[in-house]
């Protein structure tokens, strides 16, 4: 960035130099240009400016009154300048990525990695699009990196990419007089009988496919009924109720009073894993875009010794997993 609304940076920055020195020379020597370059930048800045800006001495340069008041102005352009260059050069500027949702297992993994490299600046967005709106976003470069499932057999813009990150299992969570309060874990087939109430969730898109085959296969339903209050009040109502229940993420995170005495019981036999990828732009040269995708790889839970359930979609070889299920 070398001009600002019709001002030569690089004269600003010689005039500051030349101010601080009190010589030209010396000022050419901090700058490594000669000093006829710096008296020709000066020349320049006091043509765009119509003043001087430095009297010239038998000692050196010494600041004019207008070249004093100059001087603060041309100090802040310089800081600004440098501020500017710094928010779009890779690992300079921060990292911005959509977590979807600010409670959920994404959230918590790069609240973990700021934690984890506390030196890395993250800016934590939540664009409340569908997977195609996302992809588009880091396609645009609005944002780094986006969280969602996406198949491994789905046409990707050309120089997208993604990789799976995230398996998170499901907890069904209950109030204290629920049946199955006292569950040490529940299979997926006990969740038919029960109203599994999520209200608000999606009718179409990757979280509806996803829902609309764990429940065909499973043999339950989910009441989506009712009108949509914030999490607190789903909370309060399962914690006050006999048969009300729901499905989080083993990695979301909730808080409630102590009262409410909620149960976060396992849902195993086999597993169903909800499959998150990070997406990114493949010319994305962010320092910290190849850490964050290398701690989520780390982070990822090893789901080789248990038996699990994802949806015919989301397979991508991986043994184990199942988009069928027989009952045992």
């Amino acid at each position: 960035m070398s001009r600002v609304r019709g001002v030569d940076l690089n004269a600003v920055r010689t005039f500051v130099a030349a101010a601080d020195a009190g010589q030209f020379q010396e000022a050419a020597a901090t700058l490594a240009i000669t000093q006829q370059a710096v008296s020709k930048r000066i020349a320049t800045l006091e043509k765009y400016l119509d003043v001087r800006l430095f009297a010239r001495t038998a000692r050196g340069a010494e600041l004019t009154i207008d070249g004093q008041a100059f001087l603060p102005h041309a100090r802040e352009l310089l800081r600004v300048a440098e501020r500017a260059d710094a928010s779009v050069r890779p690992g300079r500027r921060v990292l911005r990525v959509d977590v979807v949702a600010r409670r959920i297992v994404t959230a918590v993994l790069l609240q973990d990695f700021h934690r984890a490299h506390p030196d890395i600046e993250l800016d934590v967005v939540t664009l409340d699009v569908d997977v195609d709106a996302a992809i588009a976003a880091v396609e645009a470069g609005t944002i780094d990196a986006t969280f969602h499932a996406v198949p491994p057999q789905r046409p990707l813009p050309r120089g997208i990419s993604t990789a799976r990150v995230i398996d998170e299992p499901h907890e069904l969570l209950v109030g204290p007089r629920h049946p199955l309060a006292d569950a040490r874990f529940v299979t997926p087939w006990q969740l038919a009988g029960y109203r599994i109430w999520m209200p608000g969730l999606p009718v179409r898109g990757e979280v509806a496919d996803y829902y609309a085959e764990l429940t065909a296969t499973f043999g339950f339903a989910i009441d989506m009924l009712g009108p949509v209050f914030a999490k607190e009040a789903l909370l309060d109502d399962i914690a006050d109720s006999s048969d009300l229940a729901t499905l989080i993420g083993e990695g979301s995170r909730y808080l409630w009073p102590d009262s409410y005495d909620l149960r976060r019981i396992p849902v195993c036999q086999p597993t169903p894993i909800y499959p998150m990828s990070i997406v990114w732009r493949d010319d994305n040269r962010h320092p910290a875009l190849v850490e964050l995708r290398e701690y989520l790889d780390f982070r990822r839970a090893d789901t080789s010794d248990i038996e699990i359930w994802i949806p015919t979609w989301a397979q991508d070889g991986l043994s184990g997993a199942s988009g069928r299920a027989t009952r045992s």
